[in-house]
């Protein structure tokens, strides 16, 4: 495998009778790499994750995962994987460590192997002093980290996560981002789907842009807001629909690019203080005037047309 990719897939399509899921992307992950599939729910991204996880079927295509054939290799392929799906999938009647020790058994590990394995990855993902616990009262963060500790049972090759953090606060998925940024930092490689920008920005070395089934953009993250957004965007917010409206007129000369939202206004710009100095004293009349740098949030809206939320 040196030198090759781990997962290569061209031409890749997933259908559901008429319906494409996936439709005809070509992408590469590379030893080493965080690599994400980030779009709005529905784009496709978890159909592509079933397949490279060799749970589903490729209807056409060419896909491998570590130089093999799903078709074919699928069992030896998810020997060599580990997954965190997008629901937790814990036994929540057993402990903590009970979770542990059987998934371990999945994979044909003896009871010696795993107990030294699971001390390492209880303690990795801050979980030691729950293990005598049961996991159905835990907090979802803590079932969360305690799924990414049991899929790593088994030191994979490859870790695929499926929407890591969605539905998790704020501190719980900064906790969960400093795991992975630390297994990043050990040389696994990770390939994740995601509906937040910041998480990919924060943990992707790459990344595609999916919608509706389709690659739309790919590249790290700062090549990607080089390529297809400005340096800064000013951000005017509204109390109403009609305010945001009035106000249109009156920016649209400020810059080629200006978005209308619903509840705000954005001005896609190189100098945004400058640009907000303008506004604040032109009469417009905003609740807020807020200048930022650009992200991946407005590169999905320049080539989709809609937020990733929507």
């Amino acid at each position: 495998m040196a030198g090759q990719p781990l997962i290569e897939g061209r031409e890749l399509v997933k259908r559901f009778e008429a319906f494409r899921a996936v439709d005809e992307i070509d992408f590469a992950v590379a030893p080493g790499e965080t690599f994400g599939f980030l779009g709005p729910n529905g784009a496709g991204k978890t159909s592509t994750m079933r397949m490279i996880g060799c749970v589903s079927p490729v209807s056409s295509g060419y896909l491998r995962i570590l130089g093999m054939d799903p078709a074919h290799d699928g069992a030896r392929i998810r020997a060599r994987l580990g997954v965190v799906p997008q629901e937790d999938n814990l036994d929540t009647e057993l402990t903590v460590w009970d979770n542990m020790l059987i998934y371990g058994r999945y994979f044909g590990m003896s009871l010696a192997e795993i107990r030294p394995r699971a001390e390492e990855l209880l303690e990795f993902v801050q979980l030691t002093d729950r293990k005598r616990d049961k996991v159905d009262p835990l907090s979802g963060g803590m079932k969360r980290r305690l799924t990414i500790a049991r899929a790593l049972i088994n030191q994979p090759d490859l870790l695929l996560l499926d929407e890591p953090t969605t539905g998790l606060d704020p501190q719980a998925r900064h906790l969960v981002w400093e795991r992975l940024w630390q297994l990043k930092r050990k040389g696994v490689t990770l390939v994740l789907t995601t509906h937040y920008m910041d998480e990919a920005e924060q943990l992707c070395d790459r990344l595609v842009i999916m919608d509706m089934g389709r690659i739309v953009a790919e590249g790290s993250p700062r090549e990607l807001i080089a390529r297809h957004s400005t340096r800064e965007v000013v951000e005017l917010r509204f109390h109403t629909t009609e305010e945001r409206e009035e106000a249109l007129p009156k920016v649209s000369h400020l810059s080629d690019r200006v978005e209308a939202l619903t509840d705000r206004i954005l001005i896609y710009v190189e100098d945004g203080d400058r640009v907000a100095r303008v506004v604040e004293g032109n009469g417009v009349g905003p609740s807020s005037v807020l200048v930022r740098r650009s992200t991946l949030e407005d590169v999905f809206l320049t080539l989709a047309g809609r937020t990733l939320e929507d």
